[in-house]
């Protein structure tokens, strides 16, 4: 079976496995106040150009947006979200269960634009019974979208202005930044997405990595006590170095970058050769996830060889269909799925 379902199938980077390896019998602090956390997080600040950000490590994604929102937010207030974000759609109501709504705006791309978040938190204050709703205090976006789409630096930019001048924070998710950062449509590198959030994070989990999340906060008043909200939330994992080596790994030789372009590289052949089969598109991705539309006659066929996600109907006789590339995605699968597409279709 050759799976395309999803960007987290295999281990983790060869370099991290061997550095693991060297490093297994040494003795150091636990907590994340090792050597090699301390490390990574240098090493994160230089990549982002933030000296003054604080950089946290936990272990997974749903647990890192459950943290980073609930310290964030008082008891009444929520967040606004895409109705496809991943912690309205992905997350079983792990951030409700610890108190705070997700307050959601219809999106066709899985993206927020600058003017509903103004339109939606200026409709709450102007409604008199505005102390009986849920106050919107954050901003959640995914980079790339649950969807594959991706944000560029004046829709980013905008969107920030617009949190600032609200007073709503701005929070990134970059499960797969990666592979947004790294496809041939971006027009953004880290620093810009450091100067334009008040905290986002890196994924590793996604990319590279056998577990593990980057925290970058950049606005002060989000930094105080995060610890305390990490330990409370059952992320300060007591072998914290495990964390911090393998962003030390990821984020030497351009390993985090060189990785990640891989798997674009890859997407980007997939869906060039299925539109030249005439296949067509769920939605426009740049990024690691394809969605295309193929006959329902098709698709058991192909499940006896190939692991992929059901996204959506498309009509009586076509679904969309997903497909993930990642780091470590070989070739010959990419055109090996090619092939066996291209036969199944009879073209």
């Amino acid at each position: 079976m050759i799976r395309f379902n999803s960007d987290y199938t295999e281990g983790c980077h060869p370099a991290i496995l061997e550095k693991l390896m060297a490093t297994n019998m040494e003795q150091t602090e636990g907590y994340g106040e090792d050597a090699y956390c301390k490390e990574a997080v240098e090493k994160i600040k230089k990549a982002c150009h933030a000296p003054e950000a604080e950089v946290h490590f936990l272990v997974g994604g749903t647990q890192t947006n459950v943290t980073v929102i609930s310290a964030a937010l008082k008891h009444y207030q929520g967040v606004i979200t895409a109705e496809t974000g991943h912690i309205n759609v992905h997350e079983t109501g792990a951030l409700e269960a610890c108190g705070h709504k997700c307050l959601t705006i219809a999106s066709k791309d899985g993206k927020l634009t600058a003017k509903q978040v103004a339109d939606y938190v200026d409709a709450h204050f102007a409604d008199e019974s505005f102390e009986h709703m849920v106050q919107p205090k954050m901003v959640y976006i995914s980079n790339p979208t649950e969807l594959g789409t991706i944000y560029h630096k004046e829709e980013l930019k905008a969107l920030y202005r617009v949190c600032r001048e609200r007073g709503v924070y701005l929070f990134l998710d970059g499960a797969r930044l990666g592979y947004g950062l790294m496809c041939s449509e971006n027009d953004m590198e880290l620093s810009d997405i450091a100067a334009n959030t008040d905290v986002f994070y890196i994924g590793g989990t996604k990319v590279g990595a056998l577990f593990g999340e980057a925290v970058v906060i950049t606005n002060e008043a989000l930094k105080t006590d995060f610890r305390y909200n990490i330990k409370q939330r059952g992320g300060m994992l007591a072998k914290g170095r495990l964390l911090g080596l393998q962003f030390s790994v990821l984020f030497e030789e351009n390993r985090y970058f060189d990785i990640s372009a891989h798997a674009a590289r890859l997407a980007e052949k997939l869906k060039t050769e299925l539109k030249n089969m005439g296949v067509e598109f769920y939605i426009d991705s740049p990024t690691n996830q394809q969605f295309p539309i193929l006959p329902d006659k098709i698709l058991d066929k192909l499940r006896e060889e190939y692991s992929f996600s059901y996204q959506a109907r498309v009509d009586e006789a076509n679904s969309a269909v997903r497909f993930c590339t990642c780091w470590a995605t070989k070739e010959e699968n990419v055109d090996a799925l090619l092939n066996s597409i291209k036969k199944l279709l009879g073209r």
